[in-house]
């Protein structure tokens, strides 16, 4: 093999740096990848690396300098200090004679020197993993790195919208996928507008197995009922004879409805409680772990106000119900 600084380019006082930026040079040059059809220039590239391979280790340079090992990394003189037989001090583990140690074969049993790092630099990862081989290829892997696992496939986003009172009562939800099957999906408990739901191995295919499906849910609004927290608010009209003399009405609920009792002389904005009525509770609490139902009563005035006037002739509320409010 030729001088490895004459086949770097650089001069014998060259730095550790200098060193690896002329390979760099020669690697992006003369690349196997890059020259299929031009079998020199595979000769060059293994020349180059091998070159670097020793210049790049500290001891193998420093004993090529001082002329102990050839450029293909093997003893200069193989017998010297071997008079002494194998048990000396100049035995093939290398002693003070100058033997030799078997790393320092030729080859690419490089010390502590990850050429893997220096391809993937150089070639965006595509040689990583496979390191140089004696015949200047990439084959067997000898200093590179193991290459990444395959990928999985592309998530997939979805937007179930759900009626309101489904939410509330966690009913049973059909969706359907990119891939044209349905499947039926069970709300979380707590779940509310914006909540994220991952459905394993729905989303695109890929070699590393197929990626997830990302459900974001919107909870549609309802005509008469609202979310408060966990709780569901409903104002609820009642007569004012329900409000004076007091009743049992029926109210709407999300599970169906309910009978309710009003106390005689009930006011109207007077907030009742219907208990384990509302939304369900991450992690339990409440009754049934679900929120409440608050019913806010509103009195409504008859359509014939002249009946009512009638009946209430001669008679006058004198009292204060602002009184309160300092007015």
């Amino acid at each position: 093999m030729a001088d490895p600084y004459a086949t770097l380019g650089v001069p014998r006082s060259a730095t550790e740096k200098e060193i690896k930026s002329a390979y760099r040079k020669l690697a992006k040059e003369l690349h196997p990848d890059k020259n299929k059809d031009n079998p020199n220039a595979t000769e060059r590239f293994s020349a180059a690396t091998q070159a670097y391979d020793l210049l790049s280790d500290k001891d193998k340079r420093t004993r090529f300098d001082r002329g102990e090992i050839d450029a293909d990394g093997n003893p200069a003189n193989p017998f010297a200090g071997m008079g002494g037989g194998f048990g000396g001090g100049g035995g093939p583990r290398g002693g003070p004679q100058g033997g030799f140690r078997p790393d320092d074969m030729g080859g690419y049993a490089q010390e502590g020197i990850d050429l893997g790092d220096l391809f993937e630099g150089l070639f965006g990862g595509g040689a990583r993993g496979r390191g140089p081989g004696p015949g200047g290829g990439f084959g067997g892997g000898m200093g590179g790195r193991r290459p990444p696992p395959p990928s999985k496939g592309a998530d997939i986003g979805y937007r179930l919208r759900v009626p309101f009172v489904d939410a509330a009562r966690l009913a049973d939800q059909r969706i359907t996928l990119s891939d044209g099957k349905t499947i039926d999906l069970k709300l979380p408990a707590g779940v509310e507008d914006g909540t994220q739901m991952r459905l394993k191995g729905k989303g695109q295919p890929g070699a590393g197995g197929a990626g997830d499906g990302l459900v974001t849910i919107s909870i549609d609004p309802h005509s008469f009922y609202r979310r408060d927290g966990h709780d569901v608010r409903l104002d609820l009209p009642i007569t004012l004879n329900e409000a004076v003399n007091g009743a049992k009405v029926k109210v709407p609920t999300v599970d169906g409805a309910v009978m309710m009792t009003i106390k005689p002389g009930t006011s109207g904005g007077t907030v009742l409680r219907l208990k384990g009525k509302g939304f369900s509770i991450k992690g339990g609490g409440g009754t049934n772990g679900r929120g409440d139902q608050l019913v806010t009563l509103e009195i409504t005035m008859p359509d014939d106000l002249a009946e009512l006037a009638k009946r209430i002739e001669g008679w006058e509320d004198n009292s204060d119900p602002r009184s309160k409010l300092g007015v």
